[in-house]
């Protein structure tokens, strides 16, 4: 949580954080200021200090909504260096550094342009050597352990997408199911035409958009071969045809860059091959095992180890048979959810031992079986929060459904 911010800049022995970019679409911004229409900020926070917001004067009011102590780019004039936009920004960095009397080692933060932030960092390094710039490893970086644990006000955000989600989905679902299907068993639309992906991911993105969320990881909703490769998104002029499985992995977030959900469903519609029918009893009963048998600090990698041994008892590869398995079960089970669509904890076979299921934390639980070749797919995935009393809540709830009826018979 934010509170443990000053924590964990002591254990990387920072003397101070900066952060960069606007407030939307860039996490650890959004995380200190809440969102907003805030562009080229730069964010300062000392260990055991307040955070200051530097922004724009024509986004002062949207900076000040933020609740932080705001200042302008204005207070800092500098004069242009020969045209070198680089070098002017670098001494205006300095100046708000030298300001706020920061020195010492400086995490650096933010989603920017990379080559003009680099130019600009490089001169800033040369005008002011008693800050010393520290870049981390994405997965062990100090936003990620800070983000690890979610507050009752992010875990409502996230519930509410996890409402929306579910609604998009069961509007799909009505959809599907309401199509005429052709002699060889393609779906058609209104207009007689065949139905495809293309058509169906028009129709998702319209619905979120509509309930104030957006797919900006994109999302998955593949048939067929393509259901059978796990982040395949689907080849949009594939048809929709009966008795083939869906796999519908959706995982929206807030318009401007707030919070995820992630929840998958797999479906045939009309009816499923006996093959498919066994894969996804399965699938099921190991969600179902796994999700029954989760305690709370444990190890997240250890259910990874557990999915792995009921999926080889049923006589699938998985990450701890083969080291790349290109089918059966291929993926890790699940991972963190928040502002970034994968968060801590992780659950890989490699996760470092710190990936517990404490309270806070809001997770995926997501087993899969993929058969590319055999033209099939099967996960389920649910998101859940560890309540603070321990318990774990799925924090959206929807039917479990495999095959789904035409509603034309």
């Amino acid at each position: 949580m934010k509170s443990d911010l000053d924590a964990l800049m002591q254990e990387r022995n920072f003397d101070a954080i900066l952060v960069f970019g606007a407030a939307e679409n860039n996490p650890p911004m959004t995380y200190l200021t809440g969102g907003g229409h805030v562009s080229g900020a730069a964010l300062v926070k000392k260990r055991g200090g307040k955070t200051i917001l530097v922004c724009n004067p024509m986004e002062r009011e949207e900076a000040a909504q933020s609740g932080l102590e705001v200042h302008l780019y204005d207070e800092y004039p500098i004069d242009g260096q020969g045209g070198d936009s680089a070098r002017t920004l670098a001494l205006r960095l300095r100046a708000i550094l030298s300001s706020l009397q920061v020195s010492g080692r400086v995490g650096v933060y933010g989603h920017v342009d990379f080559g003009p932030l680099f130019a600009m960092l490089s001169h800033f390094q040369t005008l002011m050597p008693e800050v010393q710039l520290v870049g981390e490893p994405r997965e062990n970086g100090l936003f990620l352990y800070a983000m690890e644990t979610k507050d009752e006000s992010e875990v409502a955000r996230i519930r509410r997408m996890g409402q929306i989600t579910t609604q998009v989905v069961d509007l799909t679902r009505d959809y599907l199911t309401s199509c005429a299907v052709r002699a060889d068993e393609v779906l058609l639309k209104e207009d007689g035409t065949p139905l495809t992906i293309g058509d169906v991911k028009s129709k998702i993105r319209l619905w979120l958009a509509e309930r104030g969320a957006e797919p900006r990881e994109g999302f998955i909703f593949a048939i067929g071969h393509d259901a059978g490769v796990p982040h395949s998104t689907g080849n949009s002029m594939d048809y929709l045809r009966l008795g083939q499985t869906i796999v519908f992995d959706i995982y929206p977030a807030e318009v401007g860059g707030g919070y995820f959900y992630d929840f998958t469903r797999t479906w045939s519609l009309g009816y499923a091959t006996p093959e498919a029918e066994q894969l996804y009893h399965q699938v099921w009963n190991v969600y179902r095992e796994i999700v029954e048998r989760l305690q709370v600090n444990a190890s997240f990698k250890y259910y990874q180890a557990l999915a792995c041994e009921l999926f080889e008892k049923e006589g699938h590869k998985t990450p701890r048979t083969e080291k790349t398995p290109l089918e059966g079960y291929v993926h890790s089970l699940g991972h963190g959810v928040g502002l970034n669509i994968h968060e801590r904890p992780m659950s890989g076979l490699t996760a470092s031992e710190d990936n517990l299921l404490k309270p806070g934390v809001v997770i995926t639980i997501e087993p899969g079986l993929y058969y590319p070749e055999k033209g099939m797919g099967i996960r389920i995935e649910d998101t859940y929060w560890v309540r603070p009393d321990g318990q774990f809540e799925r924090l959206a709830e929807y039917p479990y459904d495999f095959v789904l009826p035409m509603k034309g018979g």
